[in-house]
């Protein structure tokens, strides 16, 4: 009986905790810089096959 008085006691008097939302908005800054970089070789036969038919691609 003493133990349940001595905890309870012990849990009223503990501190409280509250949260509240900040006064101004988070701001994040990104500085991203993608870049994408491209090579293609293309052989003889293929080069020519595209020429000819330039209309399709």
């Amino acid at each position: 009986m003493m133990t349940i008085a001595l905890l309870s006691a012990i849990g009223f008097a503990g501190g409280c905790v509250s949260v509240t939302a900040p006064d101004k908005p988070i701001v994040i800054n990104l500085n991203i810089k993608i870049t994408q970089e491209v090579v293609y070789r293309l052989d003889g036969k293929a080069k020519a096959l595209i020429e000819s038919n330039a209309g399709i691609f």
